[in-house]
């Protein structure tokens, strides 16, 4: 759970063994059939710690706290959080980082439909021979798709044509990119209706902060864009091998309408941005580079209502919404040619530091104000 993790690995990214417990020195196929069986295999059901053990052997994996791997091995725990997420057999459920299938089985128990996207290949390639080794009446349910989670741009690198989109999320994601992906996804797949993730217990607080906490931030208030957030189950650490530092807890978010505001999203989150960027600084002194100047920003927070003198740890993402909205409506006839508040011309996009304002739209796919992929979580 500590040090760099690409994203959907917590149970993922690999080294070749040098561990007593993990004794081959070389990372072998799964396909590979002269290579040692795990222990457990052809054994149905979900996996224990013989088997996670067994699966590390046979894949040549070590797994490596400073690379955030931590394995659940505890049959109950991935239960509880399958049953927490209110997984039915006829849902699709997208899994990011399924590492070696403790909660890909879990899930495939309840009879849904399981789409698996998996960073490192070697364990892209094991998951559907252990799906098929231990659960084989499943195997036609599970699709494994080999890439970086962050990569998700929309739907259609997560199944064929015509086949019914996931509706909900469920996954083990390590502490450092639980942010990133949660944002990426939510933009990415509006499908998506419920998620349900395992991260550290530090992030989870974070998530589901409420405005004036110690710990509302930056991540507290995108996730709110997007969904209601709360923290539902704490899991120890010691249902995880190796045993980590800290113990996890489970995040439920369920997807609803963002705060009714002519401002994009990127607006928003730019507001946002510059709101938390100095902690304890008033909105007026924070917002000065984004508005133009302390003068400006004054004038854009009292237009929408908020005190000048308040600072974003108080605002909820309702007060964003309305601050970008006032921010793009100061400089619109600079720019829109145009009355100011009209709806035909929409919000201006507020580059955080420029002072000025270009009009919606202006940015192109793979542009810092179109890219999916959602900022990352400030410290």
């Amino acid at each position: 759970m500590g040090g760099p993790d690409p994203a959907g690995t917590r149970e993922t990214a690999s080294e070749v063994s040098s561990d007593p417990a993990c004794a081959d020195r070389t990372r072998k196929d799964p396909h590979d059939s002269q290579g040692p069986a795990a222990p457990g295999s052809r054994a149905s059901g979900l996996l224990g710690p013989t088997e996670v053990r067994g699966l590390c052997q046979a894949l040549g994996i070590r797994p490596t706290k400073t690379l955030g791997q931590n394995f659940v091995h505890d049959a109950g725990t991935v239960r509880r959080i399958v049953k927490s997420a209110g997984v039915h057999h006829d849902d699709t459920i997208l899994e990011i980082g399924p590492g070696l299938g403790s909660l890909t089985l879990a899930l495939l128990e309840t009879g849904a439909r399981v789409i698996a996207v998996e960073i490192d290949p070697l364990l892209a390639r094991a998951l559907p021979v252990t799906v098929a080794d231990r659960m084989p009446q499943a195997a036609g349910r599970l699709s494994v798709i080999e890439a970086d989670a962050l990569s998700i741009t929309g739907p259609e690198p997560l199944g064929e044509a015509g086949a019914q989109p996931p509706t909900r999320l469920v996954a083990n994601l390590p502490y450092n990119v639980a942010v990133p992906v949660l944002l990426t996804v939510l933009e990415a797949l509006p499908s998506l209706e419920t998620i349900t993730v395992m991260v550290q217990a530090e992030v989870a607080d974070r998530l589901a902060a409420e405005p004036g906490s110690r710990t509302y931030g930056v991540p507290s208030v995108k996730a709110a864009w997007y969904a209601a957030v709360r923290r539902t189950l704490t899991i120890s650490r010691h249902v995880f091998w190796p045993v980590p530092n800290v113990d996890s807890a489970l995040v439920e978010l369920v997807r609803r309408r963002p705060p009714v505001t002519r401002a994009t999203r990127e607006q928003v989150f730019a507001v946002v941005d510059a709101a938390f960027s100095q902690r304890r600084k008033t909105l007026r002194q924070a917002l000065a580079a984004l508005a133009g100047s302390p003068q400006q920003a004054e004038q854009a927070a009292r237009q929408a209502g908020v005190d000048p003198r308040a600072r974003g740890e108080t605002l909820d993402v309702a007060a964003f919404a309305a601050l970008a909205e006032a921010l793009g409506a100061q400089a619109r006839p600079q720019h829109s040619g145009g009355r100011a508040g009209s709806p035909t011309t929409g919000a201006a996009a507020c580059a955080p530091g420029a002072g000025t304002c270009a009009a919606p739209g202006a940015g192109t796919p793979g542009s810092p104000a179109a890219s999916p992929r959602a900022p990352k979580e400030r410290p």
